[in-house]
């Protein structure tokens, strides 16, 4: 299946490419040895409806479907990972209260995201519950007209910065992923606490934490969708998560590919530049050879998911995002290589990909759970 994008693809595409290269970019080394969050260029971000893409239009967002938010998040990352994950993530949990929350909600949270103003996260990690997320010890017992909730969330994106926060919590400790539901939680409950975790490895620019929820209370119609019925609600995203992810590593690619086409183009050994020596074409062939299929691969899922087939999405979605996070994670390796010991270190860019692109073989679902899945598929 052939993929060409549409003159409003390609639209999205080059705003998306000239805020990257005019306002992120310049800022990337800057904002990863610093860790600081990308406040400034979140607001920017958000004016040229960057943010949250997927929110529609009656909700102040811009509307994009699934390959357009694809697009948004591969030029955010070819740009640099660790601020365009910091952009692109704002709107995380957002999906799950635009699909299954009340009128409430979404009037009062999805125009604060779209514009910026707010963040969102979605806590489903525990220190011990990764990929299972059915053995979640999160509990949300009701008392009355409230629920209260006790636990510790992991690896939370946004998790000291969101605004509110999508837990996912056991609300029948005995059923199993029969029992979990989706809870709205504003950060500032009582009881709520978050602390930032910042001696990773890459994509520094991005915020994350690990939550603790001791007797926090909310309402109790801050349910979303039905109770019980968490596990299953969260299921429908999978495959949209997982195509960002593939997006977010074409993107990491893509960067480590053209810095590695740069720094060729420039050094000189032996009276000529070495993209000159076949060696560095060769691995600039194949390095492209690899952005390429990744790219298409995952735009082949993004349209996948828009056709409403969850379990053909959901295969595509998980070869996308394992074939594109393992190439990706290749290409920016090769990226050091052409650039010899200059790539070793933060002078240059091909260190920071190299750092970058390695997340996104874990979240979203590891590459071994992306096998499993794609090889259950296949029968």
């Amino acid at each position: 299946m052939a993929f060409r994008l549409s003159d409003e693809h390609r639209a999205i595409r080059d705003a998306v490419r000239e805020f990257g290269e005019e306002e992120i970019a310049p800022a990337a080394r800057e904002h990863d040895e610093s860790g600081e969050y990308p406040r400034d260029l979140i607001e920017q971000a958000a004016r040229y409806d960057l943010v949250a893409p997927n929110i529609p239009t009656e909700y102040g967002g811009p509307g994009m479907d699934a390959l357009s938010s694809a697009i948004v998040t591969e030029e955010l990352w070819r740009a640099d990972p660790g601020i365009g994950s910091a952009i692109g993530s704002r709107g995380f949990g957002s999906k799950m209260i635009l699909e299954f929350g009340d009128d409430r909600m979404k009037e009062e949270w999805l125009p604060r995201i779209a514009g910026g103003e707010s963040a969102c996260a979605s806590a489903i990690s525990e220190p011990a519950h990764g990929s299972n997320v059915a053995g979640i010890e999160t509990r949300a017992e009701r008392d009355g007209e409230e629920w209260v909730l006790n636990g510790n969330k992991t690896w939370i994106t946004n998790g000291t910065v969101a605004d509110v926060v999508v837990v996912m919590a056991k609300t029948d400790p005995d059923a199993g992923k029969r029992g979990i539901s989706a809870l709205l939680v504003p950060t500032d409950a009582e009881g709520f606490s978050a602390e930032k975790i910042d001696n990773k490895l890459g994509i520094r620019a991005s915020d994350l934490g690990e939550l603790r929820l001791d007797d926090v209370r909310v309402p109790a119609e801050n349910v979303i969708g039905e109770e019980n019925e968490g596990f299953y609600q969260l299921m429908e995203f999978f495959a949209g998560g997982r195509v960002n992810v593939a997006a977010q590593a074409v993107g990491a690619a893509a960067g480590a590919l053209e810095a590695a086409l740069e720094y060729a183009g420039e050094r000189e050994q032996f009276g000529r530049t070495i993209d000159e020596f076949q060696a560095i074409e060769h691995k600039l062939a194949e390095m492209a050879t690899d952005v390429e299929a990744a790219r298409s691969l995952t735009y082949r899922a993004a349209s996948e998911v828009e056709t409403g087939d969850q379990r053909t999405a959901m295969k595509f979605a998980s070869m996308a995002k394992l074939f594109a996070s393992e190439r990706s994670v290749e290409v920016a390796d090769e990226s050091i290589q052409v650039h010899g010991g200059a790539g070793y270190v933060t002078d240059h860019a091909a260190e920071r990909y190299y750092r970058d692109a390695r997340i996104t073989k874990i979240y979203e679902g590891t590459s071994e759970i992306q096998k499993n899945i794609i090889a259950d598929q296949l029968s």
